[in-house]
């Protein structure tokens, strides 16, 4: 039965962030990761991509569970080169591994006028955009990737080849809280936004996946693997993140999983530029104002519609659903509350389950 926008229930983002920490503690997070963890997945709630948001929440605690992640990491940097550095996250959660890595790209970036912290061994990190944010509240711009095993098809091949790797790249404007952010997946379609229909009860467009027979389905259960962007353009882009991120570490994902390992970890890297190593700072931050300016100022295609910039319809949702509640919906939202009943977790009476 499809569900339909009634069936969602309207969540104070602050009341959603607590119980979402107090859920994730349960399930074995140290209580700062709970934290960070919890930050990274309402703030892709806030802006719309409730594929990354709290819907992660059961699925990170039975990665605890199995093992996949490690609720009392030792996380340490192994190398350091110039502008460059690695730290291995001993299978962290994504949240905290990865802002520890944009922490010290940041710190890096002053000193050489670019940082590089590649983050291998981490777990799921969600919104990477989130990370490319927190490097623009520096003046600085992030350019953010990870990598994972293979989810998504290689383009001319019938099998699952390369994953979603996403990639964010985000550039400082006058306003610290709305860069111009591109944040997006190498496939048709997040993985997440699939998991997203399927717990609202809705089909899906003939393009973002395939069954186990390889034929595209419209049905968010039967996926078994995601189609790429743009066919060879998608997987092409994946594949060269894979080296980035993964083979440059030593720590292959592709190969390793394509060769019979099983639970490979994910990967991931955070750049930070400083503009200063070019220029003026503020004069580039201007000339990024006049872009947007310029490019909003461009005819739109519909009459009374809207020339967007990249992130700038996520952070209107943001301002929208800070303000009038996050809609959470039903799938989503059962499933949250059958783990807190698991985990002997009091819920939220604004949580209650929908009538």
């Amino acid at each position: 039965m499809n569900m339909t926008a009634a069936a969602k229930r309207l969540v104070d983002s602050g009341t959603l962030r607590s119980f979402s920490v107090s859920l994730l503690q349960a399930g074995g997070f140290a209580p700062d990761h709970a934290a960070q963890t919890a930050d990274l997945l309402v703030w892709a709630n806030l802006r719309g991509a409730d594929s990354h948001g709290v819907l992660r929440i059961p699925r990170y605690v039975e990665m605890v569970e199995l093992g996949i992640i490690n609720p009392k990491p030792e996380l340490r940097f192994i190398s350091e080169f110039g502008a460059t550095s690695v730290l291995d996250a001993d299978r962290a959660p994504g949240a905290p591994a990865m802002i520890m890595a944009a922490e010290k790209a940041m710190a890096l970036a002053p000193v050489h006028g670019i940082g590089w912290c590649s983050a291998r061994n981490i777990t799921h990190a969600g919104a990477v955009g989130y990370f490319a944010h927190q490097v623009t509240r520096a003046g600085l711009i992030g350019i953010v990737m990870t990598a994972s095993k293979p989810l998504m098809i290689y383009a001319g091949s019938r099998a699952e080849g390369v994953s979603t790797n996403p990639i964010a790249i985000a550039a400082p404007t006058g306003n610290s809280e709305r860069p111009i952010l591109l944040d997006m997946s190498t496939a048709a379609v997040a993985l997440g936004k699939i998991m997203a229909a399927r717990d609202a009860g809705k089909s899906i467009p003939v393009g973002w996946g395939v069954d186990a027979d390889g034929a595209e389905t419209t049905d968010p259960k039967q996926v078994k693997a995601v189609l790429p962007m743009a066919g060879p353009k998608g997987s092409g882009l994946s594949l060269m993140i894979e080296i980035l991120s993964s083979l440059l570490v030593a720590n292959p994902i592709i190969s390793a999983s394509l060769n019979g390992a099983e639970d490979a970890p994910f990967n991931g890297l955070v750049m930070a530029i400083d503009p200063r190593a070019f220029g003026e700072k503020e004069a580039f931050i201007k000339a990024v104002d006049q872009l947007a300016e310029d490019i909003k100022g461009l005819p739109p295609a519909q009459e009374n519609g809207d020339v967007y910039l990249p992130g700038e319809r996520g952070f209107a949702e943001l301002e929208k659903r800070a303000s009038e509640g996050i809609p959470l919906a039903a799938g989503t939202l059962s499933r949250l509350v059958e783990l807190a009943a698991k985990q002997s977790i009091m819920v939220p009476e604004s949580l209650g389950s929908l009538r």
